[in-house]
């Protein structure tokens, strides 16, 4: 069993894609990361991705928030 009520465990990134109905696929996709660490990125809260890593999945994330910051997904 995940998280506190039963379902799995999201970063504020996982949270996002989520909330939107996007998929970790499509992220995946647009970053050019791969599939595994965005698994990471989207489940574990304490994952540190590099700098780099972190500017493609914020251009993704633009594409959809343009007002998105990365201060709102990542501890810069």
């Amino acid at each position: 069993m995940f998280g506190l009520f039963g379902g799995k465990p999201r970063s504020k990134v996982g949270r996002w894609l989520d909330n939107r109905g996007i998929t970790q696929e499509w992220l995946a996709t647009k970053t050019k990361i791969s599939r595994n660490t965005i698994s990471k990125i989207a489940s574990d809260k304490d994952y540190s991705p590099t700098l780099a890593t972190i500017k493609k999945i914020m251009k993704a994330i633009r594409e959809v928030d343009p007002n998105a910051r990365s201060e709102d997904f990542f501890d810069v």
